[in-house]
């Protein structure tokens, strides 16, 4: 290697080996406190509410569909609360309510699966069944 081949090398080390002052501290990081609470909250919002729907619905793809629109309308209403002025909405935040949704719907899930059992082939209907009535769209 050249001197200026391994001049340049050195600069380039020791720009990126310098403390970086100038970058700004993140006010909302990807693991914050409040990321915890977004993921548990909205675990528990998911699996209560997927328990919740199986006083309404047959099916596990409704009871699932329902525990998540449940958990997630409550963290999107919370981050719009916050955008008023209340609190600082974060894209964060509701990336962890997503997480947390899932993860509480698919335990829920999975519980619901080990005391039913897996699902019977059924004739093809149109909608699903709430508890004896069947809806169609």
């Amino acid at each position: 290697m050249s001197r200026a081949g391994l001049a340049a090398a050195a600069v380039g080390l020791g720009v990126l080996l310098s403390p970086g002052s100038a970058r700004a501290a993140d006010e909302d990081p990807w693991l914050g406190r409040d990321k915890v609470l977004h993921f548990s909250v909205s675990a528990g919002l998911g699996a209560g509410g997927y328990a919740g729907s199986a006083l309404l619905w047959d099916g596990y793809g409704a009871r699932a569909l329902s525990g998540a629109a449940f958990s997630l309308s409550i963290g999107i209403a919370k981050e719009l609360y916050d955008a008023t002025g209340a609190g600082d909405p974060s894209w964060k935040d509701l990336a962890w309510d997503g997480i947390g949704t899932a993860v509480g719907v698919g335990v829920a899930l999975l519980i619901d699966l080990a005391i039913r059992g897996e699902p019977h082939p059924q004739p093809q209907l149109q909608g699903q069944t709430l508890r004896g009535l069947q809806l169609t769209w």
